[in-house]
């Protein structure tokens, strides 16, 4: 599933609304009523929508819902309804999220760079989704390198986890997003290549890979139909994770 401006809206929470998008449909009704009725005030424009005057005052003075001004910024950046190359940027920057980052409490998304995926790469792939992006913990030995964006971080963080990423701890994703079998067959292989090469484990004596993570079976059994869908090598699960041939490795590029 895409990002879209209602699934984006739903991201957020709202003391008065239980769903977000309602407060976005309401501000719309508001913003549509006040054009055709220009001299009307927000008493006037409250009674005539059922909304509280007070609801609507801020809305008639410039101020917007934190969904509003989200969705803005994400059309600003085409990550809703995206076209072919937003779209195949977003589901691999989703990959280098699901198999090496995290979506914190704000919805900052970071990535962190490995022995096969470097800070070029996870730079690149923010800089396909329109935005620069910065690092932290870099010169402390006792932390995970991170790189996260520079601006628009939070916004773009919800779109991911509109798409399927979780927010916060991974270890409850039951399955691949349904965004990544949705894409078509290039964009499919281009998160599993992105997906493998942070998360398989490096063997110094031979060309064989492992995928070993705390998540539930189902997680597994969905990614190993992803990957060998893509390669003509054996990809086997186990109880423990998903052993890639050597074949199927270098199908992916690893070395």
């Amino acid at each position: 599933m895409e990002p879209t401006a209602r699934s984006l809206a739903r991201t957020y929470s709202d003391r008065v609304y239980p769903d977000p998008w309602e407060k976005v449909e309401d501000y719309q009704r508001v913003q549509a009523y006040a054009a055709e009725h220009p001299n009307s005030g927000r008493t006037a424009v409250g009674n005539a929508l059922e909304l509280p005057p007070s609801r609507v005052r801020g809305w008639l003075n410039g101020g917007q819902p934190d969904p509003v001004r989200g969705i803005n910024t994400a059309n600003a950046h085409g990550w809703l309804d995206p076209d072919c190359d937003m779209a195949g940027a977003l589901v691999e920057l989703l990959a280098h999220v699901l198999a090496a980052g995290s979506i914190n409490e704000t919805f900052v998304p970071a990535i962190s760079p490995g022995r096969r995926v470097d800070r070029d790469a996870i730079e690149a792939a923010f800089a396909a989704v329109g935005v620069d992006s910065q690092d932290r913990h870099a010169d402390k030995d006792s932390r995970a390198t991170e790189i996260y964006p520079v601006l628009d971080a939070s916004v773009l963080g919800r779109c991911l986890v509109a798409m399927g990423a979780p927010q916060g701890p991974k270890t409850d994703l039951d399955a691949v997003p349904a965004v990544v079998w949705e894409s078509p067959p290039a964009v499919r292989r281009r998160f599993v290549e992105c997906y493998v090469a942070h998360r398989g484990i490096h063997y110094e004596t031979k060309a064989t890979t492992r995928i070993q993570e705390d998540r539930p079976k189902s997680y597994f059994v969905d990614l190993h139909e992803l990957i060998d869908e893509c390669v003509a090598g054996k990809v086997s699960r186990g109880e423990q994770g998903l052993t890639i041939s050597a074949d199927a490795a270098r199908e992916l590029g690893l070395s």
